[in-house]
């Protein structure tokens, strides 16, 4: 039986020229079908064009942190943050309508295995799952909540949210993140995976997790963003070039690579 392939890309935030590239490394794949994982705006210049890009190509899209808050200026912290009115004020209208209304997770079975992917937890996208989490949170991301719905706990989970990317099996129960497209801050290279199997199937069948790097030219899309006059761009410059998490520049720590 052949099987299928399902490319899943999360964390785009608005950088274009990864998407790109990483759209076109799909398509030379032969992969046809493509589920987002959430978070197309924010930090990056061009949201209105990451929007729009993924409204054509991908089959799923999934609500990230950034789709949520961004538009809802009552949950800010700040309502005139200029940096968050400038990200809001690039979007097309009805473009933060569409981000606010899009699905919390989505279910699926491939080859025997029930599937869910969603952007952050199993029951917020607010709520920050790390790699180096512990074993009560490893269960919870498999737990029917509120936000996922009632229903059979699935056998693998995939989400991204941290922009670190890592697979993981214990007890029956696979959890993989994505990690970034657009502000990858483990290895610095865009990232996307690729699920393989036999969709729709209750049979158990051949089962495969992908990821997959794409390089991409950094220093065009750092000069896209100078050019546009994009807020924070000089902490732009320290995730994209150097893997450096703006919020940890921002409290004088910076490490080597993003932690949450």
């Amino acid at each position: 039986m052949p099987l299928d392939r399902v490319a899943l890309i999360s964390d785009v935030h608005g950088n274009l020229t990864a998407l790109e590239a990483v759209l076109a490394d799909i398509e030379a794949r032969g992969l046809t079908r493509i589920f987002n994982l959430g978070d197309y705006v924010g930090k990056g210049p061009r949201g209105r064009e990451v929007v729009q890009r993924c409204q054509e190509v991908c089959e799923v899209n999934l609500l990230g942190n950034w789709d949520d808050f961004l538009p809802a200026p009552q949950m800010w912290g700040d309502p005139a943050d200029p940096s968050l009115r400038w990200w809001l004020d690039q979007l097309a209208p009805g473009q933060g309508e569409w981000l606010r209304g899009l699905p919390f997770c989505h279910d699926f079975t491939m080859s025997g295995r029930r599937v869910r992917l969603f952007h952050a937890s199993a029951g917020s996208v607010h709520r920050r799952v790390r790699f180096d989490h512990d074993g009560e949170e490893f269960l919870g991301m498999f737990a029917a909540t509120e936000a996922t719905g009632a229903g059979p706990e699935p056998d693998v989970v995939g989400y991204g949210d941290t922009h670190d990317s890592f697979l993981e099996v214990d007890l029956g129960k696979t959890l993989f993140n994505t990690g970034s497209v657009g502000n990858p801050l483990d290895d610095g290279v865009p990232l996307y995976v690729v699920l393989e199997g036999v969709l729709d199937s209750p049979d158990p069948a051949p089962f495969g997790i992908q990821f997959v790097r794409v390089p991409y030219d950094v220093e065009a899309e750092l000069e896209v963003s100078r050019r546009l006059g994009a807020p924070e761009h000089d902490l732009y410059v320290a995730e994209l070039r150097d893997r450096r998490y703006r919020g940890d520049v921002r409290r004088g720590l910076a490490p080597a690579y993003h932690r949450g």
